[in-house]
């Protein structure tokens, strides 16, 4: 498990499923946006994601809709704005797709936040964690759901240092919005 134990600095990746999505007729998947239940959860990914381990030094955002909307939502709950940069290849990508898409990233970002789809963020969860606490590698097995937020802790010199099996899962939530 080189990433965890090799040299380098600590790394976090902080995946996050945009919020819950509405399904209007004739609307293609990648332009469907959220529902009023996502709009009231996405704010409140954002002060769970600031109040659990900060600010990210990145984002990379699926291009969908529903992807950029809780990204924005989100976002709106810090105080400083965060670089981000909208990737349409996280757009229905499994976890090897995913994976590429983080090897790119540049060396001096510490702290990355990848908002996007399941099955596929699920899927890198798994494929990432070579360990978790408590029960949360359990708790991603069951349900990644929607706003479901995962945090990853691993070493390296830089991002192509990410390979399976090299994270450790440290925390699971999934903030809700009051109704």
């Amino acid at each position: 498990m080189t990433g965890r134990t090799g040299a380098g600095r600590e790394r976090r990746l902080v995946v996050l499923r945009h919020a819950k999505s509405a399904w209007p007729d004739g609307v293609a998947d990648r332009d469907r946006p959220l529902a009023a239940r996502g709009r009231r959860d996405a704010p409140a990914a954002g002060r769970a994601i600031a109040g659990t381990v900060g600010l990210p030094g990145l984002v990379l955002c699926s291009t969908a809709v529903r992807t950029r909307e809780t990204w924005e939502l989100a976002a709106a709950q810090w105080d400083t704005s965060v670089p981000v940069r909208h990737e349409p290849r996280l757009y229905a990508a499994d976890a090897p797709a995913l994976l590429a898409v983080l090897h790119e990233v540049p060396a001096d970002i510490g702290t990355l936040l990848l908002i996007g789809h399941n099955p596929g963020l699920a899927d890198l969860v798994l494929t990432l964690a070579g360990d978790g606490v408590d029960d949360t590698l359990d708790r991603v097995r069951t349900k990644f759901p929607t706003s479901a937020i995962a945090v990853l802790s691993w070493r390296g010199a830089g991002w192509p240092d990410l390979v399976p099996g090299t994270a450790l899962l440290t925390a699971m939530t999934v903030p809700r919005g009051a109704a």
